[in-house]
């Protein structure tokens, strides 16, 4: 009982947080485009406030046992990537006007990420309760151990034979105008695979088969340039890793051989060097491909602790805002402060994810609900550490708060799962 109050309060503060920052935009929009106050602010935050609050209701009533702060944390989260979409599309639309008067030849086109998604959210959320209603008792799902290898290598190798490149990286599929990377399902698939692997362990014969699978995955990131994801699969592997043996001297050789890889890779492709050249001396490339490091640092010590202000500051100078710089977005908006209560909410998730972990008794549950925490908290320190940069800037989304369809799905496919592992430990 005292879980179901706490968890009305912090969604009535997510309500509240939520209606203040789009009343705020609505008026921002109004001021900014010489209009009327702008209503589809506030339709827009109903719309979500009711989808969280449905949502929440059809979990808590008919699935009563498990971590309900999951999905708690998950929509804080993604209220804050929508309010600051918003935000954005607000200021393109403005851009795109100045444009149009100014006879531009390319004028900067509307945008409207933030309604788009709203519907990606619900998508989310609808796959997020599928998996809590439908899902039979998950450690069933064990048996699967080679469906789950095809799928991954499949989702893995996918985009080296299709991919477009975009940003240096070789990972994105486009189909009739919509845009994913098939290595997030290949992650996806990566864990049930190492969960059913692991589950078993008794010697080093039984990590060959996974080590192998995971050199793969590894081997086509590398192929596809994309540092990032390579990051976390390693991450993936190395948690999952230590969580089925307690083997010391395996992480260790682990990130012996990752070093390695690094290494090589580093000398072979010409993205990876140039990555890691902007990282050690970002100023130096300013006026070229080191410019949105170098302007996400600017624009975050713009914004000091409290922010300039939502609406007060200046996106349009920090370049792919809507995906790999939102945090940037957020902390010249509302400060580092806000910053730091993003991170901490993200901390929060993942302790309640491993809490799942924790409490089941079923080795491949257990196992498989430290890899996706794993997954997303890797995913998260990877991007923000890129756009502060601590870490050598990679092209992956900060979950629930990023624009990106795939990104938001596979999240909230994930958090399902985790969900209904706490509810099998419950």
């Amino acid at each position: 009982m005292n879980s179901a109050k706490y968890e009305r309060r912090l969604l009535f503060l997510t309500y509240l947080f939520g209606t203040i920052c789009f009343v705020r935009l609505g008026f921002y929009k109004a001021e900014l485009l010489n209009q009327s106050f702008d209503k589809g602010s506030v339709i827009l935050c109903a719309v979500i406030c009711v989808l969280i609050a449905y949502s929440h209701f059809v979990i808590r009533k008919f699935f009563p046992d498990g971590d309900k702060y999951i999905f708690v944390f998950a929509a804080l989260l993604a209220m804050i990537g929508l309010i600051m979409l918003y935000r954005l599309d607000i200021t393109n639309e403005m851009l795109h006007k100045i444009d149009l008067a100014n006879n531009a030849k390319n004028p900067i086109a509307a945008t409207n990420y933030a309604v788009k998604q709203v519907i990606w959210f619900l998508i989310g959320v609808a796959g997020y309760i599928s998996i809590v209603v439908l899902f039979p008792d998950l450690k069933r799902f064990a048996k699967y151990k080679y469906v789950y290898l095809v799928l991954t290598v499949i989702f893995m190798a996918a985009a080296s034979l299709f991919g477009k490149q975009q940003y240096g990286a070789v990972n994105w599929i486009i189909i009739g105008g919509f845009s994913f990377q098939p290595s997030e399902f290949g992650k996806l698939f990566l864990v049930m695979y190492l969960g059913a692997a692991l589950k078993n362990y008794k010697s080093f014969v039984n990590l060959i088969e996974p080590a192998f699978v995971v050199m793969v995955s590894l081997g086509f990131m590398v192929l596809q340039r994309d540092l990032g994801s390579a990051l976390i699969i390693f991450g993936i592997a190395i948690t999952m890793l230590y969580i089925a043996t307690s083997k010391l001297k395996y992480i260790i050789t682990c990130f012996v051989l990752f070093a390695a890889g690094g290494t090589i890779s580093y000398k072979l492709f010409d993205h990876v060097r140039v990555r890691v050249s902007i990282w050690q001396d970002p100023w130096k490339y300013y006026s070229g491909k080191g410019y949105q490091t170098v302007q996400s640092m600017l624009s975050i010590a713009s914004g000091g602790m409290m922010g300039a202000g939502l609406g007060q500051g200046h996106p349009e100078f920090v370049p792919v805002n809507y995906t790999d710089f939102i945090f940037t977005v957020i902390c010249e908006d509302l400060g580092i402060l806000m910053g730091f209560a993003v991170l901490i909410l993200f901390f929060l998730l993942f302790y309640r994810c491993m809490r799942a972990a924790i409490y089941t008794n079923d080795n491949f549950s257990r196992l498989t609900a430290v890899g996706y925490s794993a997954m997303i908290a890797c995913q998260v320190l990877v991007i923000i550490g890129g756009v502060i940069n601590a870490v050598p800037l990679t092209g992956i989304t900060l979950p629930f708060v990023s624009y990106g369809g795939s990104s938001m799905l596979l999240t909230f496919l994930s958090l399902g799962i985790i969900q209904k592992i706490s509810e099998d430990g419950m």
